[in-house]
């Protein structure tokens, strides 16, 4: 007999005549997590039916025996036919073994003689009885995942039923690593053989795949295909770490942050990156390049103050003013720097009433500047 549930095997069938494929997982610590046996099989069959994938699913004590079960369709250990094993089935067979019960009952030192003393050892690690050491899966650093259409496909929008397939097993690499992304890849290949990229931007580090997709959504809505498309290509690399974060009782600063980086993301998305974006301040007293078009939370010059008032509205380039239209408020602040860029500047700031607005005006060799409005 079997000890309880330790290891739990899933037996992949490829689509194409190719040898399946099995995973080896031990899951006696995550069956709480997932609410017991049935709770974890129902949710590793919902998550493989969406990534298009065929499987068994089986459980046993041992890694071994999992995999036997899940090789002969879930039956129970001692009704497995001696194929899932791997050995002579034609000699079973003629002797009249027919299941592994059958064949534990056979003297173990004349199946030894017969067959060989390794598969005596490969029916003890299937027992328990001894160590079956299993080398761990190491998971990448980086994501590539190829699919091939079953048709060609001739618009772009379409591209998305496929996409999505690989954005789910993007999701669970980047989950397993505890890991997001800010930018991905999607590469398409042509019938002429020429391909095409549409890369995807993020605002912030993610791994939901419907968050992936509704970004790729907005590309491929502005895309027009040249040749109608076999195949596609996801990649991705540069993982961030990212934990799970806990929403707060009484407002949440950081999910409200997040949700403004999404707006921005699909807008960058649908218009392109150079349409929507952020702004800070630079460390330079020159006006015009005290900001900076940054990228959310790239960057913060949280340690740079400003020496004097500064107007909401600057205009794009200053536009000459009388002097007789200025009533002086509030200066003069010197502003004399930019020597180290060729672009030198010398100037006196000053904030002034012009008719029915409060201005900053700057004098600069004798004449008179308006730079920006306060109100």
């Amino acid at each position: 007999m079997l000890e309880p549930l330790a290891a739990w095997a899933c037996q992949f069938t490829p689509r194409v005549a190719l040898e399946p494929d099995a995973l080896l997982l031990e899951v006696e610590g995550s069956l709480r997590y997932f609410g017991g046996e049935e709770a974890l099989c129902t949710a590793l069959e919902c998550g493989l039916a969406e990534l298009g994938v065929q499987a068994s699913l089986a459980t046993a004590a041992t890694a071994r025996a999992a995999l036997w079960r899940a090789r002969g369709g879930g039956l129970p250990f001692n009704q497995l036919p001696v194929d899932v094993i791997g050995a002579e089935d034609a000699f079973f067979k003629q002797i009249g073994i027919r299941t592994i019960g059958q064949l534990l009952q056979l003297p173990r030192e004349g199946l030894a003689q017969r067959c060989g003393q390794g598969l005596i050892d490969e029916l003890d690690c299937a027992l328990g009885k001894l160590p079956d050491p299993r080398e761990f899966f190491a998971l990448p650093e980086r994501f590539a995942a190829r699919l091939d259409l079953p048709a060609e496909v001739v618009h772009a929008e379409a591209l998305l039923f496929g996409a999505r397939r690989l954005l789910v097993q993007l999701e669970g690499l980047l989950a397993a690593r505890q890991a997001g992304v800010r930018a991905f890849s999607l590469t398409l290949t042509h019938v002429d053989g020429s391909t095409s990229e549409v890369k995807v931007h993020l605002a912030s580090a993610a791994r939901d795949a419907e968050r992936l997709s509704q970004l790729l959504r907005e590309k491929l809505a502005t895309l027009q295909l040249r040749q109608p498309v076999k195949a596609m290509a996801l990649a991705a690399g540069d993982f961030t770490a990212l934990d799970e974060r806990s929403g707060a009782l009484f407002g949440d600063r950081a999910a409200e942050a997040e949700d403004w980086a999404r707006l921005l993301e699909r807008l960058q998305a649908r218009l392109g990156r150079d349409a929507a974006h952020g702004i800070t301040l630079y460390p330079d007293h020159r006006p015009e390049y005290a900001w900076r078009r940054v990228e959310p939370g790239e960057w913060d010059a949280h340690d740079f103050v400003q020496p004097g008032p500064r107007p909401a509205w600057l205009l794009e380039r200053p536009i000459t003013v009388e002097e007789s239209r200025l009533e002086l408020v509030a200066g003069p602040e010197r502003i004399a720097c930019g020597w180290w860029d060729g672009d030198e500047t010398r100037r006196d700031y000053f904030v002034a009433e012009l008719g029915a607005s409060l201005a900053w005006v700057y004098r600069e060799d004798g004449h008179w500047y308006l730079h920006g409005f306060f109100a």
